[in-house]
C-alpha cells in the first residue's frame, strides 16, 4: 500500500502540521514516510502545501507531480491541485471561500465544512484535525491509535493536555464528511 497526498491552502489553517501528524502516525504504524513542505515566505495568509508519502515500501522521490489525494482549503490550491489526482483518486475539499467546485468527474470528491465545525466547537485551531478526520473516514490509512502517537511527536508536550480536543475533532471530522456531486453545466448553443 502506498498512499500519495498533498495538503495544500493559506499559511496559519495547519496545512503543515496536518502533514506532520500524517508522517509521524505513518512511523508509528511503521511505514515508510516522506514529508516534503512548500510555502512562501509570508507566516500567515500566504500559499503552502505538503506532499505526504505513506507506504510499506521504500520511497524512490519525495517529489509527487500527481498524487492519490488532494487536501485543498483554499481556491488557488484548488486551482492549482484539482488536475495533479490521479484518475480514481480523491479530493477532499472545504468549501468555505471556495467559488469555483471542483468539476472532475473521474474522480471521487469529498466535502467537509472544517471551518464551520471548529466554529462550533469553539476552536478555530483544531480546523485542520476536523479537516484530516474527514480523510480518515474516507481513506483510513493510519489507525487512530496511531494519530494519537502522531499527535504527540508532533506537537510540544505542554499541549498534550490539547491531544483530547485534538481527537474530537477527528471524530467530528470522521461524522462529517459528505460526497460532492459535480453538477454539469448546459452549454448555450
Amino acid at each position: 500500500m502506498t498512499e500519495e497526498i498533498i495538503i495544500a491552502g493559506f499559511g496559519g489553517q495547519g496545512v503543515l502540521s496536518m502533514g506532520k501528524i500524517l508522517a509521524y502516525s505513518g512511523i508509528m504504524q511503521d511505514q515508510e514516510v516522506s514529508w516534503l513542505p512548500s510555502y512562501g515566505p509570508e507566516m500567515r495568509g500566504g500559499t503552502a502545501n505538503v506532499t505526504v508519502i505513506l507506504s510499506d515500501e521504500r520511497i524512490s522521490s519525495p517529489y509527487l507531480k500527481i498524487v492519490d489525494t488532494a487536501i485543498i482549503l483554499n481556491q488557488q490550491s484548488m486551482d492549482k491541485f484539482e488536475a495533479s489526482v490521479k484518475p480514481g483518486g480523491y479530493l477532499i475539499y472545504d468549501p468555505n471561500g471556495i467559488t469555483h467546485h471542483p468539476t472532475r468527474t473521474d474522480i471521487q470528491i469529498f466535502q467537509i465544512e472544517g471551518t464551520k465545525l471548529a466554529a462550533e466547537m469553539g476552536n478555530k485551531k483544531i480546523f485542520n484535525m476536523v479537516i484530516l478526520g474527514g480523510f480518515l473516514k474516507e481513506k483510513p490509512v493510519i489507525k487512530i491509535e496511531n494519530v494519537i502517537e502522531g499527535l504527540k511527536k508532533s506537537i510540544s508536550e505542554r499541549y498534550h493536555h490539547l491531544i483530547p480536543l485534538n481527537l474530537e475533532a477527528i471524530t467530528k471530522g470522521m461524522k462529517n464528511i459528505v460526497p460532492y456531486k459535480v453538477v454539469a453545466v448546459a452549454m448555450q448553443p
